[in-house]
Order: structure tokens, then sequence, then C-alpha cells
């Protein structure tokens, strides 16, 4: 099994660096493969707690390499929950990629583990008779500290759902989990891996010197 690793991380920087200038991306230092992917981008500052700045991938698999270099721009620049990251807030980003595995029918809403499983929900809103569905991966309900009926809502929400929720509702839903492998690395970490695999460090238009 192909798990997430750093060079994934550095393809992603890479990608982004390449849009800023316009430049060709780097060929990537990992196999090819096919499997589910996202790409999160967090923005750390001042010692904050890392704010989501953006994060979009497919619960389909599909090839890795044109995966990442798609999903890399696409949620830096297309989450239509944040405004596009500008080349000056490099700096600042971490990147995280998610490679998902291990799908598995859950009997209940409540047949997962935080911590452990990312969720995928799909309902049919009762309010206008339409499907709606959503996902969270495996480190956003612990992250947030959420009981599992707190995660569900919060995921119901984030399908559109503005209705009442209550354990009727909850209870239609059909739940599918999953685990995934990840590797996090912060721009400055990924700066001085080139510099010492590439011989010279990155560097974007109007961004000085690092």
């Amino acid at each position: 099994m192909v798990s997430a690793n750093r060079e994934m991380v550095v393809y992603c920087f890479d990608t982004l660096v390449a849009h800023y200038n316009g430049e060709q991306v780097p060929p990537p230092a990992f196999d090819e493969g096919q499997h589910p992917l996202f790409v999160t981008w967090k923005k750390v500052v001042n010692g904050y707690e890392p704010r989501l700045r953006g994060c979009i991938g497919t619960l389909s698999a599909r090839g890795i390499v044109n995966g990442f270099k798609d999903y890399a721009l696409t949620s830096a620049l297309r989450d239509h929950r944040f405004p596009p990251i500008q080349a000056k807030e490099l700096p600042l980003l971490q990147c995280t990629v998610s490679i998902l595995t291990n799908y598995e029918n859950a009997t209940n809403h409540l047949d997962w583990e935080v911590g452990k499983h990312g969720i995928i929900i799909e309902f049919t809103d009762p309010d206008y008779n339409t499907k709606r569905s959503a996902t969270y991966l495996p480190d956003v309900a612990a992250q947030e500290g959420w009981t599992t009926i707190e995660a569900i809502d919060s995921l119901m929400r984030k399908a559109g759902y503005n209705g009442l929720i209550n354990d009727f509702v909850r209870s239609r839903i059909r739940l599918t989990r999953y685990q995934s492998t990840l590797f996090t690395m912060h721009y400055t970490d990924y700066v001085n891996y080139v510099k010492t695999t590439r011989g010279t460090a990155p560097s974007v238009v109007g961004l000085k010197a690092h």
C-alpha cells in the first residue's frame, strides 16, 4: 500500500511555487499509483493553531501524480470557502497530503471512531427531497474535539442541510468510513529540503529569498 510521504508534499509546494512563477513543475520524486487523495493547506500565524486555507480532493481513486498536481492548485486557489492563497502567504503555509484507504460501509451513523476514521455521509434532505453528501478526513473530528454525534451534526451542515437535526434524521444517514495516511510539512521545511536535495532554495517572484 502506498503511504503519504514527504515527496508528495514537496510536489504540492513545487506545484504552487511553479504556478506563481509561471514555470513548469519539477518532476515528482514518487511513483505513480491510483488512490483517493486530498490536499490541505493551512496558514500558521504567530504560533496560533494552524488555520485552514483550503482543502479539496477526491474520494475516488485517480492517478496520484496528476491528482496531487491538480488538487494542490484547486485547494489553494479554488476552495470557495476561502479567498485564493496569495504568493506572499507561502512562508506561512503548511501542507498536508492524505491518501485514503480501507473504505467500509458502517452499520449506522455512530459506527466509527474519532481519530481513526474519516467519514462520508449521504442522506436525503427531508425538507427539499434532495440528496446531500459530505466528508470529513480522519483528523478533523479529533482536532475539533468533537464526539461522533457532534461531528455528524457538523457534517450535515457542511453538506448544506439547514433543517432540524434529531435522532430520526441522523438514523437515515448512510455512512462510509475510511482511514488515511498523511504527511505534513511547513514551507520552511520545504525550503530546507529543496536546498539540500537540489542545491538551491526555491524562489518566488516578489518574495524575499529565505
